[in-house]
């Protein structure tokens, strides 16, 4: 018997002063069996610090070669931003880049290893590609949360994070990384 996916609903306040985004909106991300507690957090944190018209996660799910996995498009369905989770494959940025004017990637794995990963490989505009780390203790922190529902408010002020959950304000900042090359 296949496992199936467990849906969280996140009712999310975004007060990012960075960006001059200020919305509310609900959020109902599908949660694959094999996907980490991690993963899952940080493309929850990716789509927020993304969120403009026309994001939305993937419909092909997290596995799907063809789509990334959060997608910011304009109305014509023409991609705007091309946004990775985790630790794609070189021939994955590859083919963003090539696809899609933006590329962003969110990781919860240790930067350094990461792109040491990348060193050497032909990334079409790897200067352009940006990286966020999310921080372990960030993630940790936020771990005990996960539930299928979360109600959290989101402030961004100075590239730091601040998650209210019920009172409970957990904080910390992405780190800024380039692709080697």
């Amino acid at each position: 018997m296949a496992l199936t996916a467990t849906i969280s609903t996140f009712e999310i306040s975004l007060n990012d002063s960075d960006r001059h985004v200020y919305e509310s909106f609900s959020l109902k991300v599908a949660r694959h069996p094999s996907e980490t507690e991690d993963y899952l957090w940080t493309r929850v944190i990716a789509y927020c610090l993304e969120y403009a018209e026309g994001i939305a996660f993937s419909k092909g799910g997290l596995s799907d070669p063809e789509d990334p996995p959060v997608a910011v498009r304009d109305l014509t369905g023409a991609l705007r931003t091309w946004i990775e989770i985790g630790a794609p494959s070189v021939e994955r940025l590859h083919k963003a880049s090539k696809a899609c004017p933006r590329v962003v990637l969110y990781t919860h794995k240790e930067p350094r290893i990461l792109l040491r990963g990348y060193e050497g490989a032909t990334i079409h505009r790897a200067d352009t590609i940006e990286v966020l780390a999310v921080p372990r203790e960030l993630l940790d922190a936020l771990t005990p949360y996960l539930d299928r529902r979360v109600t959290l408010t989101l402030s961004v002020a100075g590239g730091e994070l601040y998650f209210d959950l019920g009172g409970t304000v957990i904080h910390g900042a992405p780190e800024r990384h380039r692709l080697p090359g």
